[in-house]
């Protein structure tokens, strides 16, 4: 496949992904509105951001108990659905990881007690420059130079072999067992798990959108109580 097919196909599932998230977060908000209007306090006639405590406590309480336990339940499942796939040793998570933490910054994060940042440079060196990186993966690199308003570090596996095997597989660490854990990350369609992220896809934008409402509820009631 051709360089430019490759990177319009990497741009429209970008696209694509932007729309279904605009589309699901729409429904995910109507619902989440709804849900907080049957709880309105009878007799209170303002509005869900005014100052009604008994209204933001029963709203709380769903979040947590109701809305948050059913995201953790459905996430749970899209893990567990994943081991029905296996990696296909293309090999690309070991050249390419990315982040957007520099060097400098996961060695500050990972003295200071980071698991994630600890066990990341206990497996990845930096590429000296990132047109080495973007041999690698050219159509990913420029899509993210394109779409990220973010700086992204590139990082590379040493321990990897000509034949794309890992020489210390038995002592990766667990980031390296668990990858990938999100499905809306962006993977290639030779990665083994990439038909896991297109199935579950749907359920992981609609966890996402949920999140993402609840905390910004949450910081709303958080900031009204305080006025």
């Amino acid at each position: 496949m051709c360089y430019n097919v490759v990177m319009n196909d990497l741009s429209a599932n970008l696209n694509t992904l932007r729309k279904k998230y605009r589309e699901i977060f729409q429904k995910s908000a109507e619902e989440i509105s709804k849900r907080i209007e049957e709880l309105r306090p009878a007799g209170f006639e303002g509005d869900f951001l005014d100052d009604c405590k008994e209204w933001h406590n029963a709203v709380l309480k769903m979040f947590d108990e109701d809305i948050a336990r059913d995201i953790y339940i459905k996430w749970q499942e899209i893990l567990a659905y994943r081991k029905m796939f296996h990696c296909k040793r293309c090999a690309t998570c070991c050249n390419l990881a990315c982040s957007e933490f520099s060097p400098e910054q996961l060695k500050s994060k990972a003295q200071n007690g980071d698991n994630f940042a600890t066990q990341f440079l206990s497996v990845f060196v930096p590429y000296e420059s990132k047109e080495d990186a973007r041999k690698i993966y050219p159509e990913y690199i420029k899509m993210l130079e394109e779409n990220k308003e973010d700086e992204v570090y590139f990082y590379h596996c040493p321990k990897l072999s000509d034949c794309k095997l890992c020489t210390d597989y038995e002592n990766r660490p667990q980031i390296c067992r668990d990858f990938p854990d999100n499905p809306l990350s962006i993977l290639p369609e030779s990665c083994g798990y990439y038909e896991w992220k297109q199935e579950v896809e749907p359920v992981a934008l609609l966890c996402h959108s949920m999140m993402e409402i609840i905390e910004f509820y949450k910081e709303k009631i958080c900031t009204s109580s305080q006025d």
